[in-house]
């Protein structure tokens, strides 16, 4: 992506290395949440489970100066150039709606951080807190897609990962977020992670709304939407699971299947609007394996 020269957003904050001062840190607990982010790629279950697991006692978190080498200093300096993509591209598409956007917060940190849901580890992957409105992204994450999860090398797969977190707070301005979280509460498992899969496909599909909104602003490379594409597929429930796991339980799926995750993102990018992002739709979409 075409990023060097351009606007940088104003919301960027960084924290470095975290050091839990006065704190019992149980290492079952903190393998537990890696597990379930690895399994399920779900941030939140990640959270609860550290926190309420019985993995980090009460105790301040200390950070240290944030500490870059070469590579990551590019990566975050990229990183604010994406998120002032966003904030150029939901200003735009929200006023039209009537919306006066609020935008988020991006917090790059490294190794562990407070949080206003709890305590952010690197091992949690990027997640987005409602509570306190903020995105929270280790950068390690991106050498992990391609390491681990065998995404595509290059720089606008931390475009889509940036853009789908944001997709988050755009519910949250929309107050989807809130209604699914009420609707989650008392449900069944099964359907709990149904609601989650239609929140998550819905994300990915306003991420291929702001790299639309890129493309128009003639920013994409050849291959960027494809890189973007490999990151959506290889962190799809079915692929991870299969990589853990050995096998696929769709049941259990949080995020959707790499198939769903790649097609939202692809109907986000070809729509360019709000025109088809209704993942709620149970008369068009009866179950989640219909989205």
């Amino acid at each position: 992506m075409r990023w060097q020269g351009r606007r940088s957003s104003s919301n960027m904050q960084s924290s470095g290395r975290g050091v839990r001062r006065g704190a019992a840190i149980s290492g079952v607990g903190l393998i537990l949440g890696l597990l379930a982010f690895l399994i399920t790629k779900n941030p939140f279950a990640a959270i609860n489970i550290a926190l309420n697991g019985g993995a980090l006692q009460p105790g301040p978190v200390e950070t240290q100066e944030l500490q870059l080498n070469a590579d990551e200093q590019e990566l975050y300096d990229y990183s604010g150039v994406v998120l002032a993509d966003t904030e150029d591209t939901w200003h735009d598409i929200l006023k039209k709606y009537g919306h006066r956007y609020k935008e988020p917060q991006l917090l790059i940190f490294q190794d562990n951080t407070q949080s206003g849901c709890g305590i952010a580890s690197a091992g949690m992957g990027p997640f987005y807190c409602s509570l306190d409105r903020s995105i929270y992204m280790d950068l390690a994450f991106y050498r992990m897609l391609i390491d681990e999860f065998g995404a595509d090398e290059g720089d606008f797969i931390l475009s889509y990962v940036i853009s789908h977190e944001v997709g988050h707070h755009v519910q949250n301005e929309l107050g989807i977020l809130d209604q699914v979280h009420r609707a989650q509460r008392g449900s069944s498992s099964e359907a709990a992670n149904e609601l989650s899969v239609r929140l998550e496909l819905q994300a990915d599909y306003l991420a291929g709304v702001v790299a639309r909104h890129q493309g128009e602003a003639g920013y994409l490379e050849k291959g960027d939407i494809e890189e973007a594409i490999s990151a959506a597929w290889v962190i799809g429930d079915d692929a991870i699971q299969k990589q853990k796991r050995g096998y696929v339980q769709p049941e259990s799926f949080t995020h959707g299947s790499s198939e769903q995750r790649t097609r939202w993102f692809q109907k986000g990018y070809d729509a360019g609007d709000l025109s088809d992002f209704d993942t709620f739709d149970t008369e068009k979409y009866p179950d989640a394996s219909d989205l």
